[in-house]
């Protein structure tokens, strides 16, 4: 029988895997609505902790006030970049105009930026809550201990690039790196959930061989994570192409953006094939009850939502809930397609004895 000191932990831990793919929800909300810098200031916004609503509430000469600390914040980065021997990504802080460009208040951007930092904030806590039960496995998996330490360290992390992102005025390349860090936290909510299940069950014993399953999952987990570089790469490029036509003329936006979406759209292709590959080979392999098998139909239905999404914003002019859901989905088909793995990577092959 489970401990109710580890049903507690299993069971935060999931409520912590749903509520960081929701923060992944806001942040892709933020995205396409351009409401990445409705706070200029970071942790606060505007200076305060409960965000404006009108111009009047704002301090005196805060555009300029704004883009001074945000100089100041870049030059200590840019100066860390230079210790690290990456002086080009330095010079490309230090001479970014955009970074000298105020922003206009709007109060609906300025808030929907707040909601998706009180969501981050939600999401600290729940791992800081997450680590403190990690010690009652303290005497029999001690791994769980260090991997949940290790995530609230990451998170640290990911909230200190989160101030760097609004500094930088949403720079690309640190962009990109935000979005990989979160599916670096995902990635260890998802194999201390499964850890921490698996833990006192005997494993699951079927016939036939699972090396050859366990590279095509491997490579479809690693195409994933490619295409969510690719996807980020392509938002960053519509996003410069925006600002070029003043944000006029958006039905034209992708077709500008050239091979980079070609090849994103082309490897959707091959991942989808994988997936099919992989799902019949799970469902002759592991029987109806099996829990794999569920997985594998979930990452079924991610896929069809990714594919129906990425419709929707080629050929409907971006609309934002689709690039919100489109983030989503992403995130939540890297989620399956490794605890998949996982699952996968326990099962043991049933071996006839001579």
């Amino acid at each position: 029988m489970v401990p109710k000191s580890e049903k507690r932990f299993i069971r935060l831990n999931l409520i912590t895997i749903v509520v960081t793919l929701l923060l992944i929800l806001a942040g892709g909300i933020v995205r396409s609505t351009g409401s990445g810098m409705g706070c200029p200031d970071w942790p606060k916004c505007f200076d305060r902790y409960i965000p404006p609503t009108s111009v009047s509430q704002l301090p005196p000469g805060y555009k300029e006030k704004y883009v001074a600390e945000r100089l100041a914040k870049n030059e200590r980065f840019a100066k860390t970049l230079d210790k690290m021997g990456k002086g080009h990504l330095a010079d490309s802080i230090r001479h970014d105009e955009s970074i000298l460009m105020p922003e206009t208040f709007n109060a609906a951007k300025t808030w929907t930026e707040y909601l998706n930092r009180l969501m981050g904030a939600t999401t600290g806590f729940l791992l800081l809550g997450l680590t403190v039960l990690s010690f009652t496995y303290k005497s029999k998996a001690k791994r769980i201990i260090v991997l949940s330490v290790l995530n609230l360290v990451v998170v640290g992390f990911q909230a200190w690039l989160g101030s760097i992102v609004v500094s930088t005025n949403l720079m690309p390349w640190i962009v990109t790196i935000h979005m990989l860090f979160a599916l670096v936290i995902l990635g260890i909510l998802v194999y201390t959930y499964n850890y921490a299940v698996q833990l006192d069950k005997q494993p699951t014993v079927i016939m036939g061989k699972l090396l050859w399953l366990k590279g095509l999952i491997f490579s479809a987990i690693v195409l994933t994570v490619i295409q969510i570089i690719l996807g980020t790469e392509v938002r960053e490029a519509i996003d410069a192409i925006s600002k070029q036509l003043l944000y006029n003329a958006r039905h034209s936006w992708v077709s500008k953006v050239g091979e980079l979406f070609t090849y994103h759209r082309d490897l959707a292709i091959l991942v989808l094939i994988l997936n099919v590959v992989i799902y019949k080979v799970v469902k002759d392999k592991f029987n109806g009850r099996a829990i794999a098998l569920r997985v594998g139909s979930a990452i079924g239905i991610v896929l069809i939502i990714q594919l129906v999404t990425g419709l929707l914003l080629s050929n409907f002019a971006l609309p934002p809930y689709a690039q919100a859901m489109h983030i989503l989905f992403s995130t939540l088909l890297f989620s399956l397609q490794y605890y998949l793995y996982l699952l996968v990577y326990r099962t043991d092959t049933y071996k006839q004895q001579d």
